[in-house]
């Protein structure tokens, strides 16, 4: 289900909001723009390790489901979304 972000997609996110970060006049900046970018390529880095561990959680409550479900399925497609999603509340990530 994942859908890692190579290295240069990451890097090329990193100057588009470190771009539009230095395009807002009321930003003061007090590292160098290199590592301010460093920074936001570590923190997208470990968002997307987050969201992974989330999945990896979700397929694992999947598996220990005493009913096997196929991977692919509709059922399993449901399940991943709703173990996903309660992952996901108890961060604070989603707001009910």
């Amino acid at each position: 289900m994942s859908s890692r972000l190579s290295r240069e997609k990451i890097n090329f996110l990193a100057r588009r909001i470190l771009d539009s970060l230095f395009e807002n006049d009321q930003i003061e900046f007090l590292d160098e723009p290199n590592e301010i970018r460093l920074n936001i390529v570590r923190s997208i880095e470990d968002e997307l390790k987050l969201y992974e561990s989330l999945e990896k959680k979700a397929i694992e409550k999947i598996h220990s489901q005493k009913k096997a479900v196929e991977e692919g399925s509709r059922e399993w497609e449901i399940l991943f979304r709703k173990y996903y999603n309660e992952e996901l509340t108890k961060l604070g990530k989603i707001f009910e």
